[in-house]
């Protein structure tokens, strides 16, 4: 048993801290090591871990010691393998520390997750550092040559035993105050504000199949309130125009939103975390990829579309990207949504298959164990 010293700086939109927060479990629960977390908005873990405390410097859930990051950073022993995600900076009385101590540490600086064409040839390249010290990239990814999606042994097993269960399934909704319509169709909402969310609300309310649209608390909610023309919604709420019911959810914890996206026909998620969950989930999904800076995230969004849509009809393909485009470019919804309902039924096998696929290939917390162990026997 190793251990293991992960860094979060949380951005604002919690996939940073989902993502480092299933990691710091799935290594503590899987490979059996000690895991510390370090967190510099604790009230953001919070909102994923309700028990855990905003205000402790030092907690455990899980099986996880969770630490707050902040300045001054306190002297402790650097662990052996050390993570900073998404491109964080280490605290500089942590880097020298393991500097002076002179043991061996393997420093991994895990990246955000992309379907672009050179994330494999920069997977597990090394970054020399001052000090001797050994820190390499480490990239999670679609194809072989990366680091694998964050997957626990025993998610879809989980996932199967859900989605074969109705009566758990409406025990679930219920606990929420929602309850299924006979033929609906059932579409979970977690996305970026959105001036394409209008358009689509308009379409799901004229269509001829009933839709209920479950919305946790997030920032589309103020689109959302802006289409039904209201102020104020909070959880529990509920509202019908025309086939459309909307039923806004509270932000729930990290099980409770794997078990929402198994329960629907579609997601639509954004950022990292979500989106990595939906494709679990074995259902389409709609993707909000995080905006960037002069549309660098087109590129990524493309890529991963080229990746996806490999075995697809061409007709579904193009309606599924044309959906993507649509929504990521806040226009043409009433178009693109009634395109994608003439292929669903390829579309639901099309997710089934992609998510075996990728089940099939190793995970991000075996990848990365699997790299330190290669790593420790290199040096030997």
């Amino acid at each position: 048993m190793a251990r293991w010293d992960i860094f979060c700086s949380v951005v604002d939109n919690y996939g940073d801290i989902g993502v480092t927060w299933r990691l710091a479990r799935q290594l503590a629960a899987e490979q059996g090591h000690s895991v510390r977390l370090w967190v510099d908005d604790l009230a953001s873990f919070v909102r994923l871990c309700p028990a855990a405390s905003s205000d402790a410097e030092c907690q455990h859930w899980r099986g996880v010691e969770v630490r707050r990051w902040a300045e001054p950073f306190p002297i402790v022993e650097p662990a052996e393998v050390v993570i900073e995600a998404f491109a964080c900076q280490l605290p500089s009385s942590y880097v020298a520390a393991m500097t002076a101590s002179g043991t061996r540490r393997l420093w991994l600086n895990l990246e955000y997750l992309s379907a672009e064409d050179w994330v494999a040839g920069c997977h597990g390249l090394p970054s020399p550092q001052s000090g001797g010290l050994q820190k390499f990239f480490f990239f999670p990814g679609f194809v072989e040559g990366t680091g694998g999606l964050l997957r626990e042994a025993d998610l879809l097993p989980r996932r199967d035993a859900f989605q074969g269960d109705e009566q758990a399934q409406q025990a679930f909704l219920q606990s929420f105050g929602v309850v299924r319509e006979a033929g609906a169709r059932l579409i979970s909402l977690f996305a970026y504000e959105n001036p394409g969310l209008a358009k689509w609300l308009d379409a799901l309310a004229a269509d001829l199949q009933p839709t209920q649209l479950l919305v946790p608390q997030g920032k589309i909610l103020a689109d959302l309130q802006a289409w039904l023309g209201e102020t104020q919604l909070a959880p529990g709420d509920n509202r019908r125009r025309g086939n459309l019911q909307i039923h806004v959810l509270p932000f729930v914890a990290q099980d409770d939103y794997d078990r929402l996206l198994w329960c629907c026909d579609l997601n639509a998620v954004r950022g990292e975390d979500s989106f990595i969950r939906a494709q679990w989930a074995g259902r389409p999904l709609l993707w909000h990829i995080y905006p960037q800076e002069e549309g660098a995230h087109w590129d990524k969004l493309d890529a991963f579309m080229a990746l996806y849509n490999v075995g697809l009809m061409p007709e579904a393909a193009a309606a599924q990207a044309g959906l993507w485009r649509a929504w990521n470019a806040g226009e043409g919804m009433e178009t693109a949504w009634p395109a994608l309902l003439d292929t669903w039924p390829v579309l639901q096998r099309h997710a089934e298959q992609w998510c075996d696929q990728q089940a099939a290939r190793v995970d991000l917390a075996t990848a990365l164990e699997q790299f330190y162990r290669n790593w420790l026997s290199y040096a030997a």
